[in-house]
């Protein structure tokens, strides 16, 4: 796991480049991050309560500890940083194809520490599938901020009502929704004015896991078409509400046609 940790600041390290000293900001960004990540770890998921050792927690099968629906929690979540530091560091004025190369190492970063250090905790262990996962989801935020046009037509999205019932909201995983939303007004095949304001989805949950797989765990793949609220806000002025629900699914806003897996 040492050497794990000493190969990610490596790659931090070349990714910065020799010029390391006009890129500390990166740097300081990222230590915290880790402070972050370290702090929330020890209070929640018992860092440092166990010797380093390895979990393999399957993929997206009926009998995992949660269907799934962590391994794409990873996923989101390596996006999300990914998307979050892109538009950090474009703040402070880096060109914007180095703000999102810089956000996404970042995210592959941090999210693969945090990985690294789950390997001293009791309830987890370091998993060569969510760090598989981390790794996917900072490429895809490379990718998704540097393909023409891809952020107009396509959005991934998080659905999240929380139960107010659990201090670790990030892994309450029996309350989120992972989809794709792929907006109507992005192509350009789509004339009709009303229909431009639609959008068709895609997405996967899981309920009833808890950890373990019952005979009421349900994983659930839907398709679903819903309102582009994003572009009803931004034509009203609201440019970082418009942002923030590229990344937010507002529930109750479409209608699914669902798929239960497990039955």
């Amino acid at each position: 796991m040492v050497r794990l940790l000493a190969a990610l600041l490596l790659i931090m390290s070349c990714a910065l480049g020799e010029n390391n000293e006009s890129r500390k900001d990166v740097l300081y960004t990222n230590l915290v991050g880790m402070a972050l990540i370290t702090t929330w770890g020890l209070a929640n998921w018992d860092y440092a309560k166990s010797r380093p050792h390895f979990d393999d927690e399957g993929w997206f099968g009926h009998n995992t500890k949660s269907g799934g629906a962590d391994k794409l929690g990873h996923f989101y979540a390596s996006y999300l940083v990914g998307s979050g530091l892109s538009e950090l560091y474009r703040s402070w004025g880096y060109a914007r194809k180095e703000a999102v190369l810089y956000g996404s190492i970042s995210s592959f970063f941090l999210m693969n520490y945090m990985e690294t250090a789950d390997s001293s905790s009791r309830e987890f262990g370091f998993s060569y599938e969510d760090f598989i996962m981390n790794t996917l989801g900072s490429v895809g935020s490379y990718l998704f901020h540097t393909t023409p046009g891809l952020s107009e037509r396509v959005d991934l999205r998080i659905e999240y009502i929380p139960s107010f019932d659990t201090e670790d909201i990030v892994t309450e995983y029996e309350k989120m929704k992972y989809l794709l939303a792929f907006k109507a007004e992005g192509f350009e095949c789509i004339s009709n004015p009303y229909l431009r304001y639609t959008e068709f989805h895609v997405g996967y949950y899981t309920r009833n896991y808890k950890g373990a797989y019952s005979r009421e765990s349900e994983r659930i793949i839907y398709l679903g078409v819903g309102i582009n609220l994003s572009r009803i806000v931004r034509e009203n002025g609201y440019k970082r509400t418009a942002r923030f629900l590229n990344y937010y699914q507002m529930p109750y806003t479409y209608l699914p046609l669902e798929k239960d897996l497990n039955r």
